[in-house]
């Protein structure tokens, strides 16, 4: 005997509209590759060994364990580091390149009459790292003792005095044009291709004086090879506290310093930007990072991506009158 099936329930209007709607809700995004997910690279616009060489291998070991990810230092010098600026400029905008930048990307602009990048709309600025200022050094055979008596010798010597510089258009050579501008006295200027060369031809009195950023002087400063006159920041650098500034001895507001930090091309990602700055301020606490750059005479900074695009808009506009100043020019 057949037992009659009982039918199954209709389904209400209400159930029927709910189906509907789950059909029609959208799938759920496919997960984002985790970033980064390839090593990332560091490019560095100098040849190895000089400061910002340094810095950029540091901190690449530094953050290396908190991004999980291989991050490797890459040097690609030449065109007075516009090769790096360029190729950074240009690269895919996804956190895997990033560049060491310093005072060039801002002087650069007013150097070269071609040039393949713009130093605020091209990059992301990350973290501003260091600074450091210019110290003014003589062999210590030279009479000078401070900077008032190294004015009148350069006065007495009528533009014979040679001072040199890291290279033409340099930061060294744009502070000895602001010297120039305040006190009148003018030098045969000598530029060099880097400020090792520079430093040494010192050492040997083959160049009287040299203006060079700290950190590229220091040890012949504290082995008695260089003797130090002045620093161009506004307050004594506190790994040679014994040095007294320009400002101080008779110039005061001369302030010239470089600065070097982390950046990346524009267009990287927010998320990306707000990790690579945690990480980068995360390794300059660290006391073998930071005792180490400090005893090179780097004054440690840090800051939010915020705070180093305020910077690299007033450098940029900062250096195109000191650069006329100096009469400078490349290409």
């Amino acid at each position: 005997m057949n037992t009659p099936q009982t039918p199954a329930p209709a389904l209400s209007r209400r159930s029927l509209l709910g189906l509907l709607g789950a059909a029609a809700l959208p799938r759920p995004a496919l997960a984002q590759p985790a970033w980064p997910d390839r090593p990332v690279r560091i490019v560095i616009p100098v040849a190895p060994g000089g400061s910002l060489d340094i810095l950029g291998r540091t901190f690449a070991r530094a953050i290396t364990p908190a991004l999980g990810q291989p991050v490797v230092a890459e040097n690609h010098p030449g065109a007075g580091s516009n090769l790096a600026f360029e190729l950074v400029a240009r690269a895919r905008p996804d956190g895997h390149t990033l560049l060491v930048g310093s005072d060039p990307l801002a002087i650069n602009p007013s150097l070269y009459r071609r040039i393949g990048y713009d130093p605020v709309r091209d990059f992301a600025p990350i973290a501003e790292l260091v600074r450091a200022p210019q110290v003014l050094v003589v062999n210590p055979r030279h009479a000078a003792t401070d900077l008032a008596s190294f004015i009148a010798a350069a006065r007495a010597a009528d533009g014979r005095m040679t001072m040199a510089s890291q290279g033409n258009g340099s930061i060294g050579h744009l502070a000895g044009a602001v010297l120039t501008q305040r006190t009148g006295v003018r030098f045969t200027h000598v530029p060099y291709r880097g400020g090792g060369p520079a430093v040494i031809d010192v050492v040997a009195g083959h160049v009287e004086a040299l203006l060079v950023t700290l950190p590229a002087a220091i040890e012949h400063i504290r082995g008695g090879r260089l003797k130090a006159l002045a620093v161009t920041s506004l307050a004594r650098n506190p790994a040679l506290p014994e040095v007294p500034t320009v400002a101080e001895q008779g110039l005061p507001g001369f302030d010239v310093v470089t600065w070097q930090g982390i950046l990346a091309p524009a267009g990287t990602p927010e998320p990306v930007v707000r990790r690579l700055n945690a990480a980068l301020l995360a390794a300059l606490r660290e006391p073998e990072v930071a005792d180490g750059l400090a005893r090179q005479g780097f004054e440690l900074r840090g800051g939010t991506p915020e705070e180093f695009a305020a910077l690299v808009r007033a450098e940029a506009a900062r250096w195109p009158a000191i650069v006329q100043l100096a009469g400078a020019t490349l290409d």
